[in-house]
């Protein structure tokens, strides 16, 4: 097993990423394919920062890798805004992920501060 595999961080993020790539399906579907890609992009992004975070040597770079997965997340939710906007989800879901994201952000951010 990696290390990643036993943070807590990390197994949040793949909860959220499922339900993002759930959203990317439905995108697909609807031939909307750069904002399912956009979106699978940018989800993948966070738990694979995290993974490479603890497979760096120094913790300088570590903070970098957390600092890309905090920032993807960001990009989510941007995207999650703007997928209400073009009502291709609803209000309620995107709340729900949102208040996810931001859970995992204050997680990134602390595993980040426990490093410095």
């Amino acid at each position: 097993m990696f290390r990643f595999e036993t943070l807590e961080v990390w197994k949040k993020s793949i909860i959220t990423l499922d339900k993002l790539l759930d959203i990317a399906e439905e995108l697909a579907d609807k031939n909307l394919f750069r904002f399912a890609e956009q979106l699978r992009g940018a989800g993948l992004s966070i738990p694979n920062n995290i993974a490479e975070a603890t497979g760096c040597n120094t913790k300088k770079e570590s903070i970098v890798f957390l600092s890309y997965a905090r920032r993807s997340a960001f990009e989510v939710v941007s995207m999650l805004v703007v997928f209400v906007r073009r009502k291709y989800i609803n209000q309620e879901t995107k709340e729900q992920l949102a208040i996810e994201v931001e859970e995992l952000c204050k997680m990134i951010s602390g595993f980040s501060k426990s490093l410095s």
